[in-house]
């Protein structure tokens, strides 16, 4: 079973109730996408079913030579808002079914940001349409969350976020001259990474890490798609799954410049949401491609 059921609220959910959920899913979608992949002689079937705002159940499988739906894999979906990125997007398999995940380098973060593909049927369609490739695509990311808590915002004058939003375009910059061969840059990134770790060394002896940390997105554990973040709450909202009636949050964080959407069952948060609080949990990265 899937541990990121409870983040779209199923979060006491038997084997034998999942299979009819499934089942419903399968036989009373919301969407769905059928891929003739010629290559392998094969019918790619992805049917979606929405539970939630935004929120639901996608299974995902091919039919058999007596036009028979045969289910491979499930997974709980959350579709974001907006465009979290451009830049350019690699896609590999996964495994040996047809799943899919995304890579980015997004110099805001300052990590490569790999996500689960949420969209592979419209990904195999316009494979196969030989637009895969095109330029002009962009990303949605998207999270769900099994734990998470709110944390209070850390007070700042005008002068000190205007001073924050200029050191984060430079560093940007830096970045992104840096992988382009800068040795003036990579230098530039050292000592202020040298400065960084010098304050961060005289104020932690006084002060609390979250009162000197105001946002980050690190990897967590061994799966490549799930991090450990920290952001500022941009907008939020409350709903419920129709199905069983628990009550979610969809929070809008912003997190090392890079906005994007998180799903979490109000029982697995700590805190009350508040537009200025931040958010910290464990995520589980999901991305549309649109095309």
């Amino acid at each position: 079973m899937h541990s990121y059921l409870r983040a779209v609220g199923f979060s006491d959910i038997s084997k034998k109730d999942l299979y009819r959920l499934l089942d419903d899913v399968i036989h009373n979608y919301d969407e769905k996408i059928i891929v003739d992949e010629d290559d392998n002689h094969r019918l790619f079937a992805e049917m979606s079913k929405s539970f939630g705002y935004d929120c639901g159940i996608t299974v995902c499988g091919e039919y058999d030579e007596n036009d028979e739906f045969q289910m491979e894999y499930y997974f709980p979906f959350f579709r974001g808002t907006g465009i979290t990125t451009r830049e350019d997007v690699m896609v590999e398999r996964r495994s040996e079914k047809e799943n899919f995940s995304g890579a980015c380098d997004d110099v805001r973060i300052g990590v490569t940001l790999i996500f689960y593909l949420a969209n592979a049927g419209k990904y195999l369609k316009e494979k196969y349409a030989g637009n895969a490739g095109s330029q002009s695509s962009s990303v949605t990311l998207s999270a769900l969350s099994a734990e998470g808590k709110i944390l209070l915002p850390i007070q700042k004058n005008i002068e000190q976020m205007e001073k924050d939003r200029q050191f984060s375009t430079q560093r940007a910059k830096l970045i992104a001259d840096a992988r382009n061969g800068s040795e003036e840059a990579m230098e530039s990134l050292t000592m202020e990474d040298m400065d960084i770790y010098s304050m961060i060394s005289r104020r932690i002896e006084e002060e609390d890490v979250f009162s000197i940390v105001d946002t980050y997105f690190m990897p967590y554990g061994m799966e490549c798609d799930r991090y450990n973040v920290m952001g500022e709450i941009v907008e939020q909202m409350e709903t419920v799954n129709e199905r069983t009636g628990e009550k979610l949050y969809q929070l809008t964080i912003e997190c090392n410049g890079v906005q994007f959407d998180v799903c979490i069952n109000k029982k697995d948060l700590m805190g009350q949401p508040e537009i200025g609080r931040r958010f910290k949990g464990i995520i589980w990265l999901q991305g549309n491609l649109n095309f």
